[in-house]
């Protein structure tokens, strides 16, 4: 399909978007499955309906995204400028839902597409949270400077969380398996993984022009990441072990 068919309604490609919809891993984060998913549904049929390519809807997300880190690197902290960086944070994010599920609905989305997605994911990943490392040296007043080594900590492991997560699917796919058509995962457990959830690191930043409140908020984030990296990666060491066998 090379565009828009003016037949359609945004109902009805919402509806065709819904059943074009990819199986959810297990356990999934809540936020990414139960609101970042059905928003990024809309904003993918608004961008149906206009034309857009899921090319076009990645460079729009990278817009909204990186703005927003370069607000938490440069701006003056005050809570009007806290609520625009998350904003424009939760919008990048449900943006960058809204181009997987365009391209499917197109018909698939492109090799060149799905590593274009990867590589703005990945330097959003890591350029955040050193923007908050240098918020926080330049126009902070913290309780002690070794609070500076939790941004530093962050962007260590949300790094290697989203290559770990990557490369898993690739070497399924590679051994035959498909990442992408397993059960859906307990609610329960995706309640429970809330803290390591991109979309509530987004919604916490709303705060970010209140030091008191986003600091510990912040830090209370990053042991929770690095809490489940240190159980998680070695599961999925054992488990691709097996996979590869």
């Amino acid at each position: 399909m090379d565009g828009p068919e003016t037949k359609d309604d945004f109902a009805g490609v919402v509806a065709r978007l819904a059943a074009a919809q990819k199986s959810r891993a297990p356990g999934a984060p809540g936020y990414s499955i139960y609101v970042n998913r059905p928003i990024g549904r809309l904003l993918a049929a608004a961008a149906y309906l206009a034309g857009l390519t899921p090319n076009a809807v990645t460079a729009t997300s990278a817009v909204f995204t990186f703005s927003a880190i370069v607000m938490i690197a440069i701006a003056p902290l005050t809570p009007l400028t806290g609520i625009a960086i998350g904003l424009l944070l939760i919008v990048g994010y449900a943006l960058d839902s809204a181009d997987g599920q365009l391209a499917r609905l197109r018909g698939g989305g492109s090799a060149a597409g799905e590593w274009l997605d990867h590589v703005v994911d990945a330097a959003k990943i890591s350029s955040l949270h050193l923007a908050v490392l240098i918020s926080w040296h330049d126009r902070i007043e913290l309780p002690s400077e070794l609070l500076l080594l939790v941004p530093i900590g962050f962007a260590i492991v949300a790094a290697v969380l989203f290559f770990a997560m990557i490369i898993n699917d690739f070497l399924r796919a590679r051994d035959g398996r498909d990442s992408h058509a397993r059960p859906a995962g307990s609610g329960i457990r995706s309640l429970l993984l809330l803290p390591t959830d991109y979309g509530i690191l987004c919604i916490a930043f709303l705060l970010f022009g209140v030091p008191a409140v986003f600091v510990p908020v912040y830090v209370l984030l990053f042991a929770a990441n690095a809490a489940f990296a240190l159980l998680a990666l070695p599961k999925w060491f054992r488990e691709i072990g097996r996979t590869s066998r």
